[in-house]
């Protein structure tokens, strides 16, 4: 299909946008330009500015008038870079430094004569936008969502998919040590009077989700101090006890320790000791099941409002594996037909293994399209470091322990191993086979899959293929359905079958009940 002339001037590395978000924090200045599937966006740009508007406000109640400069640098190349991308959806939101700034509201008269429209967000505005974003990421969320930013904390309920009524309270990042005037002691004691005070309540068995650069920083901190394979910190996880040690093992970290952290930013090492005391505090009052670091947060929030309801309950994981794929040249009906072909051999009754199924056959079939010598390490890099949305760690090494099936490699990677069961790895690993067998049966064509038959039969796995194309049994095919077999415990057999009429494309063969030996 044709491209309409003169798009090509506003796409980013092949991609149009589908938005930006222009978020005026208390510590940074940051735009982001979205494109991608709606409900799983990618992030095509993405620039902050460390202008720390927030820095003098508890001392003169102004934003610091270099800081205004830094911050209109920013936004004056942010409005021009939005302006030759021809991108016109743009949410401009400020929070908590502008809200409580005597001088706010000239600043943003001048954001404003800039041709942006900026929107003062109200804390309880800020806490629940984040908490919406939260969902986007976790639908099932339940518990609290923690946002921190530069000038302010976000505390807000979430369950069933619903925001609760939440509070923004004044400790943000640049306000943690005046808190505590250097004494950590004296700063939990604040923090548990204001938190005690204000906090809303958690469901019983809830879990703390950690938003804010300062959280995955914390998180990098965590993840280095356990050689955690993943280096994605959006979605990492660590037991109540897990986060009471990490925050014994920060008060007794000096600064220059943690920034010589891998990948803890050494803009937030500063900061990390301060908020450790903030979630020991947290871990005190919620004592949550699970606390979990969250990427998505008040930024996504704003994108996720602008869906529809259709939109916001499509999957986000196979959302962003479909672009991805197709992307890539792969094929998100192909894929079904291979989902659908290989059904009989799915073994699995855990929750949501049918939709990692899918997104791993899509990647699958997108590494196939990369050089042979590329393929398994490509793929695994994609399913093990890839930001996807709605999927633990165990589903990532599932995807990758997919891809490397798919390739006829059954020896797993150390990092797969480490994050998943031999149960979980074993389903994988089928889905693998699986797909190998189909793809290489016929060039994965739909006419091939359409006039061939996988299933089970007690002990036996059986091919059986329509007299038309019994020829596709080769050497290739024998051996693939050989090892899928072997690896489900099941004899391998292999039958022709008689057939009314050869399909036409698209239509399902009809195959006749008389098997024939061949």
């Amino acid at each position: 299909m044709a491209r309409k002339k003169g798009s090509d001037r506003r796409r980013i590395s092949g991609s149009d946008p589908l938005g930006a978000i222009i978020d005026i924090g208390s510590n940074t200045v940051r735009l982001v330009i979205y494109g991608g599937p709606p409900r799983a966006p990618t992030t095509l740009f993405n620039e902050k500015v460390t202008a720390r508007l927030g820095r003098d406000l508890d001392e003169n109640g102004l934003l610091a008038e270099d800081s205004i400069d830094l911050a209109m640098g920013a936004l004056r190349r942010f409005a021009l870079i939005l302006a030759d991308l021809e991108v016109t959806r743009v949410d401009t939101v400020a929070t908590a430094a502008v809200r409580d700034a005597k001088n706010g509201k000239d600043f943003l008269a001048q954001v404003e004569a800039l041709g942006l429209e900026p929107r003062l967000l109200s804390g309880i505005d800020e806490a629940r936008i984040s908490a919406e974003g939260v969902l986007g990421a976790f639908p099932s969320a339940r518990g609290i969502v923690a946002d921190i930013g530069g000038g302010s904390l976000e505390l807000v309920p979430v369950e069933d998919g619903k925001v609760g009524e939440g509070c923004s309270l004044p400790a943000g990042t640049l306000r943690l040590a005046r808190i505590g005037g250097g004494d950590r002691d004296k700063l939990r004691d604040k923090l548990k009077k204001m938190i005690g005070k204000d906090a809303p309540a958690m469901a019983q068995g809830g879990d703390l989700y950690l938003v804010g650069g300062t959280w995955r920083a914390l998180a990098s901190f965590a993840r280095a101090q356990i050689d955690f394979p993943l280096t994605d910190p959006h979605g990492f996880t660590m037991t109540r006890e897990e986060a009471a040690e990490l925050v014994k093992k920060l008060a007794k970290t000096d600064v220059e320790t943690i920034r010589a952290t891998p990948r803890v930013p050494s803009s937030r090492a500063d900061s990390l000791p301060e908020a450790a005391s903030l979630l020991h505090v947290l871990l005190k009052h919620y004592d949550p099941e699970r606390i979990v670091a969250s990427a998505w947060g008040l930024r996504e929030g704003l994108m996720m409002r602008r869906l529809d309801q259709y939109q916001l309950a499509q999957d986000p994981l196979l959302a962003g594996a479909i672009e991805f794929a197709e992307s890539r040249g792969a094929s998100a009906m192909q894929a079904t037909r291979v989902a659908g072909w290989t059904v009989d051999t799915v073994r699995s009754l855990r929750p949501g293994a049918e939709r990692l199924r899918l997104a791993a056959i899509m990647l699958g079939l997108a590494a196939m399209q990369t050089e042979p010598n590329l393929r398994v390490g490509q793929g695994v890099d994609w399913a093990l470091h890839k930001r996807w949305i709605a999927i633990t760690p165990e589903g990532r090494a599932m995807l990758a322990a997919s891809i490397c099936a798919n390739s006829a490699e059954l020896e797993m990677p150390e990092a797969v191993v480490a994050l998943a069961s031999k149960e979980a790895l074993d389903e994988a690993i089928t889905w693998g086979l699986g797909l190998r067998l189909a793809r290489r049966l016929g060039a994965g064509s739909a006419r091939s899959l359409d006039a061939t038959r996988l299933t089970r039969e007690k002990k036996t796995l059986v091919l059986a293929l329509a007299k038309s194309h019994a020829a596709l049994y080769g050497q290739p095919a024998e051996r693939d359905l050989a090892m899928l077999a072997a690896h489900l415990g099941l004899e391998p057999e292999m039958r022709v079958m008689g057939e009314k009429k050869l399909p036409e494309k698209g239509e399902p063969s009809l195959l006749l009940d008389q098997p024939m030996k061949g």
